[in-house]
């Protein structure tokens, strides 16, 4: 990331909505800008993959393993405004399973991107299943889009939730059910 040119784009982009980026109040802004969106964007500078690799471990287990409520923060890539929200993630391992924290991290590296909510459960989930071959993933995230409630529609109050169900999540009601309850989300009738 170029700092340098992309302070210079900040007090561009204040000058042409008419603020003064000599001003007080905004001097140190475009140098704040740049550093926020180190962090907010830092998901690019990580690979999914090296950290599954780095935390696989042998394990005789074939039980559902769920971490639930994990914080998410991300940004729209049509406003560039935040979304916020939860993740819930489950799998059933065939002998590998991932470090619990690693859960949170690999949810945290796609959020940490230009994203699509969509498109964040699938990659969650495929990542998932693409490096420990389970039995099956299951990936639900909910959130509140800033683009939904600042403008447009103007509905504050609205969320989006998507899923993902790969494997015995996606082919077992049963399976897919389980999960649901545990996360404490409705289930399909059986």
């Amino acid at each position: 990331m170029n700092k340098t040119a992309m302070e210079a784009l900040v007090r561009q982009w204040l000058e042409n909505i008419g603020e003064d980026p000599q001003r007080e109040g905004l001097r140190q802004t475009p140098r704040r800008v740049v550093e926020a969106w180190t962090t907010l964007t830092r998901g690019y500078q990580e690979d999914p993959d090296a950290l599954i690799h780095s935390a696989t471990f042998e394990v005789e287990a074939n039980h559902m393993i769920i971490v639930k409520d994990i914080e998410i923060f991300s940004l729209c890539e049509h406003h560039l405004l935040p979304f916020f929200g939860r993740c819930h993630i489950g799998y059933i391992p065939k002998g590998r399973v991932l470090g619990v924290s690693k859960l949170a991290r690999l949810a945290d590296i796609f959020a940490r991107r230009l994203q699509l909510q969509e498109r964040m459960t699938n990659q969650i989930a495929s990542a998932l299943m693409n490096h420990l071959n389970p039995e099956g993933v299951g990936v639900v995230i909910e959130a509140r889009h800033l683009c939904m409630m600042m403008r447009g529609v103007e509905k504050q109050d609205s969320s989006m939730i998507t899923s993902a169900m790969l494997g015995s999540f996606h082919g077992s009601i049963a399976t897919r059910n389980e999960f649901l309850q545990l996360i404490g989300h409705r289930t399909a009738a059986a």
